[in-house]
Parts: structure tokens; sequence; C-alpha cells
């Protein structure tokens, strides 16, 4: 059986990618996103990421997520914290420099978003979804504020997150052993910048197996393969935070304190940030005298107790994250306010995308229920620590798609088709 060939990426969509780096550039500089706040010791640099990026900098290796001299850490994933330290150590510790080359790097991957953005949406639903869907990203000033804004992994996660879910669609039809590699290879780089995405690992794997035996293609060996690669990826960082810490630590460890941020005394279904370390001077001792495993523990025990303590105070502001999740957090630090309408965007384009996908789903469009798994599990962990916008993000090309193919059927039937 030999894979068709796929239809070439038409120029203008290299072309849109072009536009999409300028523009985002430009505007670091028109709105001056390289003066990066001081205050804290320049800590909004980066935050925790930047913390252990100086460290590496300086020689101390990973460690120190909020400064001082806490030892070695897996609070953050290794991936973008070392792409860090890389241009502090060309372009110094802090300084304008690395912001500009940070926030470059970050514009190049959201642009680069629009060409995955295009080929999903051509291979789900038509070239007209796909080129209105790619537009839509990549001259998009929502998309811009996170690349040129957030010295963070916020725009590598939806470039990898999208690359997973376009190779799972060509999986279904790629005989032959390269195919389940390369997803194996994304998964474990994605992993390695942001373990959040993991949550829809099973739902993908699943899905793929499923349409490669409805079409006759074998899947066991694929998987074992694509299995060895991942955790081949993985093991020099669970190595080294077996040899760092004595016990085994997966890929990251602040676990237990974002659970307390979100479910403590007072709690509200937001972030509760004056609990964290780089803001609450008794946290941060605390965190120094326990070590980074203890206190981590220790959040997880008294979020834990406050929620055997709380059972349906927990499922209230459960179901009020949910709601934040895809309405947008209220801007004011009360949460009890019943509605806040400068997040009526916002909650629209959540609208849009889930009306979009129950329209797919209704017309049996391929990859609906790739869309469906990805929706449905992403964003679950934040539905019990605590919603951001940043956090919907990194599904944010897909959420795009689902919109875009809905206006585009805006007064056509919805009938079921016979796609599958």
């Amino acid at each position: 059986m030999n894979r068709p060939s796929p239809s070439p990426i038409p120029t203008s969509v290299f072309r849109l990618v072009l536009l999409s780096l300028f523009l985002q550039i430009a505007m670091i500089g028109v709105f001056h996103q390289y003066r990066t706040r001081p205050q804290e010791d320049h800590f909004a640099f980066g935050w925790e990421m930047g913390r252990v990026a100086r460290s590496i900098a300086l020689g101390q290796g990973f460690s120190n997520p909020y400064g001082g001299n806490t030892g070695p850490t897996a609070w953050e994933p290794p991936l973008y914290p070392y792409l860090m330290a890389g241009v502090f150590k060309l372009f110094g510790i802090y300084t304008y420099a690395s912001a500009w080359v940070l926030l470059s790097i970050n514009s190049l991957f959201a642009a680069l978003t629009t060409i995955p953005i295009f080929l999903i949406a051509r291979k789900t639903f038509d070239e007209r979804v796909a080129r209105r869907s790619a537009w839509g990203w990549a001259l998009n000033p929502y998309i811009w504020y996170w690349s040129i804004h957030w010295i963070w992994d916020t725009t590598f996660t939806p470039l990898v997150l999208c690359l997973i879910f376009l190779v799972a669609l060509e999986l279904e039809e790629w005989p032959g052993w390269q195919g389940w590699t390369i997803f194996a290879v994304l998964w474990g780089v994605g992993a390695l910048a942001n373990p959040s995405m993991l949550v829809f690992l099973p739902f993908c794997g699943l899905w793929v197996w499923r349409q490669r035996f409805k079409s006759g293609l074998p899947s066991f060996f694929g998987v074992l393969l694509s299995s060895a690669v991942f955790f081949l990826l993985l093991s020099p960082w669970l190595t080294r935070n077996y040899e760092v810490f004595g016990r085994f630590v997966f890929l990251r460890d602040d676990f237990g304190l974002q659970f307390r941020l979100g479910n403590s005394k007072g709690a509200e279904g937001m972030l509760m940030a004056y609990l964290q370390p780089n803001l609450n001077k008794l946290e941060f001792e605390k965190f120094q005298r326990m070590g980074e495993l203890a206190y981590a523990a220790d959040c997880k025990r008294l979020a834990s107790a406050w929620i055997h303590e709380n059972p349906s105070r927990f499922m209230m502001i459960s179901l009020k994250r949910f709601f934040y999740y895809w309405n947008g957090v209220p801007r004011d630090t009360d949460s009890r306010a019943p509605w806040d309408f400068r997040n009526s965007l916002f909650l629209l384009s959540s609208v849009l995308c889930i009306w979009g996908l129950g329209r797919a789903l209704w017309q049996k469009r391929h990859g609906a229920w790739l869309f469906a798994g990805l929706i449905l599990t992403y964003p679950t962990t934040y539905y019990f620590v605590f919603p951001h916008a940043r956090y919907r993000h990194p599904i944010e090309p897909e959420l795009l798609i689902l919109a875009v193919f809905l206006l585009l059927q805006t007064g056509k039937p919805a009938q079921p088709s016979n796609l599958g």
C-alpha cells in the first residue's frame, strides 16, 4: 500500500508565515515589550523558568526556581528553561537583548503554527476552511499578544500540539514505521516542554489505532516502537531527576503547589497568587526549609485536606473554573461577580468553536472525534486547579479551525455526511 502524495502547501501560506512573523516582531518594538519589568529582581522575565535559566547560565545547574539557593529542581519541565539559558549565555541574563531574542523566537513559533493549521483544516474540512483558518491565526492580534508578551512556552506548545494532531490524522493511512517514530518524537518533545498535554495522549493514540483498524492497517508494532522512542526521549530527564532527588520524579514536581493555589481557604475558582513562594515570604522560607519535594507534598496535603473538609465548596468552584476556562477569568480579583462583560469576545469564541465541533460531529466530518477528544481532555486539569486565559492557548489552533468551519457553514443545512 503506497501512501498518497500530499497536495503542496500554497505559496500564500508561507507568505502568511513571513508576514505574521514580521508584524509580531514589529509589535515587540512598537509596544516596547522587550522592556521587561525589573521588580522582584526581574522575576516577571520568565518567572520560575527564567530563574532556572539564570541558574543554568551561571553554572549552577537546573536549580533555584525562586532564586536564593534552594538547590536542584524539577519545578518546571526542562525544554524551555534550557532554551532561555542558551539565550542568556549569548545575550546576557535579564537583558533587553535577551528579551528581544526570546520574544522573537516565540513569534517564530506562533507564525510557524500557521502551516499545520492550514494542513489540519484542509485534511479535515476543505481548502476554503484551511485558507481562512491560516489567515485567522497568522493575522490575529490576540495570538500575537501571547508571543510578544509572555516569555514562556506559551507559543511553542500550540505548535507541537498542532503537529501531533496533524501526524495523528496522517497516521490513519500511513504504513510503515516512519509515521510512528515522528509521532513519538513529537510527543516526547511536547512532554519535555509542557507535560499538561499528556492528558490527550491516551485518547489520541486510541483514535489512531481505531482509524487504522478501520483501514486494515496494523498498529501493534507501531505502538511498541512509538512507546519505546517516547520513553527513550524522556529517559535522560527522568534519570537526572532520580539521581538528583533519590526517587522517581516524572518530568516536573510542582503539582502540589498548583493544586493548593486553587484549593485553599478563600478559594473562589481563581488563582490565589498570594500563596506563591515568590510573593509570600513565609512560603518561600518554608520552601527553603522543607526542600522542594517535601514542600510540594505538603501543599498537596493541605489542598486535599481542604477539599475533604469542603467537598460541596470544591464541586462548586470546580464548576466555576469550568466556566472561567471557556468564558475567561474575571479581571477583578473578586470572582464572586456573576459576569464580566470584558470577556464577551473570549466567551463568543468558545461558543463558536464548540458549536462548530457539534456541527462537525453531526456531519460526521473527518477527524471530528479527534477534535472532540482534544477539547474534552486537555482542559480537565485546569477545572480542578485554576484557569487562566493562556491555559486555553495550546488548543487555540484547533478551536479556531472549528469556529471558521462553523462561520463558513452559516446558511447551509447541517446534513450528516458519509465522510466518516
